[in-house]
């Protein structure tokens, strides 16, 4: 049955009785089944299939003279990066639509309005945010949001806190992990972030005058070790409710907002790991400003921002994690010293190892990174990849000796 987000305007949906994908034409009949255009704006719409991820159709819906728009999405049953060998569950459509109401309940202003979802179609329709731009791209063009720090933070505690043990009753809490089991999509992350990278894997996917440094990695035992303790703990923490895959890619930006998108990832997992892989991808791009910031000082001044964003996501990640413990927090041990300051600490230090395990299959495992990708110059490509290695291997094998977000920050720094 069609979730409907819009009560009595909604009831009349036509909803059809099998799935079946998407196309120009179709996406038309059910938005105009919506109403969510003027009936006098129908017959202008136009639709354009605009998708370019790996998992799901996009298609943008516009009536141009009044100025008005809307997205529809719809999940595929196959990763399209590999095609119909590759089978995935519809039930993400689900998963992606309550983890958005969910994160509006908390962040409303960070997330895209959802007006409508349908599970048998596995779609979800959304707010437009064609007026924002893809965090990715604009990083790698050297531009910069001054908001940006602050929101994420603010994001990922709030969703830390209130979707945790500190503040759910236990019968709610494990409802909600019932509620967001996600286990194909979790199995993805599990062998393209932790598994496949580190060893000889046919996803695998880099040049071949990395391959040496590639089979150190493989051959580094106590690396592994440690590699095999952050998959576990992400097979088996269910602390908060994740995004999932929270990389600048599925992050929306203008000039005084950001937009999180994409939470089909969504499950119960180890409150470190989102954050950590937002910190990852900005230490990617700190990488490739060397590269793509041709005058010196825009390099310095784009890559002091980069690494003053890591700092300051974190900072207000404790600091609004913190405010929130000291006036809700519903656990016996919430008041016992050193309760919060161990949880936040053991956070950071699950963030460390898991930016390193991001880092290094953005760099030889199949999904890579524009950031480094875009370099046109395959030795310089290489060199910096290289460099990714290193810092990966670096924060995995040692994320126990971090203490401060200023380590973490001057580590990248020396990349």
């Amino acid at each position: 049955m069609p979730l409907t987000f819009w009560g009595e305007r909604l009831m009349s949906v036509k909803v059809k009785s099998a799935y079946e994908p998407l196309n120009e034409l179709t996406v038309l009949e059910i938005v105009k089944d919506i109403h969510y255009f003027e009936a006098a704006a129908e017959n202008e719409l136009k639709v354009k299939e605009i998708g370019d991820g790996n998992l799901n159709l996009v298609f943008h819906v516009e009536h141009p003279s009044s100025q008005t728009s809307l997205i529809v999405k719809q999940a595929l049953p196959y990763a399209k990066v590999v095609g119909e060998s590759w089978p995935l569950t519809l039930d993400r459509a689900r998963i992606e639509s309550d983890a958005l109401l969910k994160q509006s309940e908390f962040v409303s202003t960070l997330v895209p309005k959802i007006y409508y979802s349908d599970q048998t179609l596995a779609i979800t329709i959304m707010e437009d945010l064609s007026d924002h731009v893809i965090l990715r791209k604009a990083l790698v063009e050297g531009k910069t949001y001054r908001k940006l720090a602050e929101d994420i933070g603010t994001f990922t505690a709030k969703m830390a806190f209130y979707t945790s043990d500190f503040y759910l009753h236990p019968f709610e809490k494990k409802d909600q992990v019932q509620r967001f089991s996600n286990p194909e999509l979790c199995k993805i992350t599990e062998d393209l972030v932790f598994t496949d990278p580190f060893f000889n894997h046919d996803t695998n996917d880099f040049p071949k005058e990395l391959q040496s440094q590639v089979e150190k990695i493989w051959n580094d035992k106590e690396l592994l070790r440690e590699v095999a303790d952050l998959r576990y703990s992400f097979l088996t923490r269910a602390e908060i409710l994740l995004h999932g895959d929270l990389h600048t890619g599925s992050i929306f930006v203008k000039e005084n907002s950001t937009k999180v998108i994409d939470p089909e990832f969504a499950f119960y997992g180890p409150a470190g790991f989102d954050i950590a892989h937002f910190f990852a991808n900005l230490a990617l791009n700190h990488l490739a400003q060397n590269v793509h910031a041709k005058e010196p000082f825009h390099r310095e001044s784009v890559q002091g921002y980069l690494l003053e964003t890591i700092n300051k996501t974190w900072m207000t990640y404790e600091t609004v994690f913190t405010n929130l413990w000291h006036e809700h927090a519903l656990d016996p041990f919430a008041k016992t010293d050193g309760v919060l300051e161990r949880f936040l600490h053991k956070t950071f230090q699950d963030a460390v190892g898991f930016a390193g395990c991001e880092i290094i299959r953005r760099t030889i495992g199949l999904a890579h990174v524009a950031d480094l990708d875009s370099i046109e110059q395959k030795d310089i490509e290489v060199f910096y990849k290289k460099k990714a290695l290193e810092l990966g291997s670096c924060l995995i094998k040692y994320r126990k000796t971090f203490t401060s977000i200023t380590e973490l920050v001057n580590k990248i720094k020396d990349a």
